[in-house]
């Protein structure tokens, strides 16, 4: 094979190896001798047009077209502040708490049936209802969990704190979206700070909250229907009724639903609601 004059030769190809170092690809395309240039420095001028074809005239590049509309955008949410109290209707007018939006926490022992009330109610609302249960969100937590039939300690105090917190949160929200929400977990009386403190704390002071005490012998019979975790033992499940009666005298609504099935607590629970909108608790 034969190269140009004044072109450097391609250095020895090595196996295994690249291109040497100072060798450029351009060498293999020589520049015509006598040119007047050195190699590489002038571009090479692009071609004349052909003949009867006229080039257009020189201008700005075409804008890019716009992209085409979403079909689904994004949707403002207005964010969740504290909850405030419910404006009470009229005094010719009876409250409605079946179409108002509410924040309710459903207090009460273990085998009280909060959670089953709370999802009923919430089911047979006329404006949108959400049901917040403690217990569920606080069993997010898989690897690691806090099981508080172990003992209390830090850790369980910790992780119920911050599911009561996220339980909050989300509460504050649905409401802010107009959804109702009611909320359920075992708040102890004697645990102001821990318990109802801290659900006014994070959701706000329009949480209207409702005690729900069966008799002894109706958590006990409940509870044993139970399995896994939400079991307890009949005698811790006797000690939280014990501490749940420090309720009586509180100020709190109390609904002793012992001779009740769930729909009528249900509306119950929206009686002893209409009061609270008119004549909120003072907690």
């Amino acid at each position: 094979m034969q190269h140009a004059v004044g072109s450097p030769l391609p250095p020895p190809h090595q196996p295994g190896h690249g291109p040497a170092t100072g060798w450029s690809p351009a060498a293999q395309h020589p520049v015509p001798p006598n040119s007047g240039a050195h190699q590489g420095s002038v571009p090479v001028p692009p071609p004349p047009p052909a003949p009867g074809y006229s080039a257009p005239p020189p201008g700005p590049a075409p804008a890019c077209a716009p992209p085409a509309p979403e079909t689904t955008g994004h949707v403002p949410l207005p964010p969740g502040g504290p909850v405030a109290m419910p404006t009470a209707p009229p005094a010719a007018a009876a409250p409605d708490p079946a179409g108002t939006t509410l924040a309710v926490l459903l207090i009460g022992p273990a085998g009280a049936g909060k959670t089953s009330v709370a999802k009923y109610w919430a089911d047979h609302r006329r404006v949108p209802t959400a049901h917040i249960s403690l217990d569920d969100v606080r069993e997010w937590v898989r690897s690691g969990f806090a099981d508080p039939q172990s003992g209390w300690n830090d850790n369980s105090e910790a992780q119920y704190r911050l599911a009561r917190r996220t339980c909050g949160f989300a509460a504050r929200n649905f409401l802010a979206n107009g959804i109702s929400c009611i909320l359920d977990d075992a708040v102890f009386p004697d645990r102001p700070v821990v318990g109802l403190g801290g659900w006014k704390r994070h959701v706000g002071p329009g949480l209207l909250p409702v005690v729900l005490l069966p008799g002894l012998d109706i958590v006990l019979e409940r509870n044993a229907e139970r399995s896994g975790n939400r079991r307890l033992s009949d005698e811790e499940v006797a000690r939280i009724h014990g501490r749940m009666a420090g309720w009586y005298g509180s100020g709190l609504p109390i609904i002793d639903n012992s001779q009740l099935d769930v729909p009528e607590t249900a509306r119950v629970l929206d009686d002893v609601l209409a009061r609270s909108i008119a004549s909120p608790p003072q907690w």
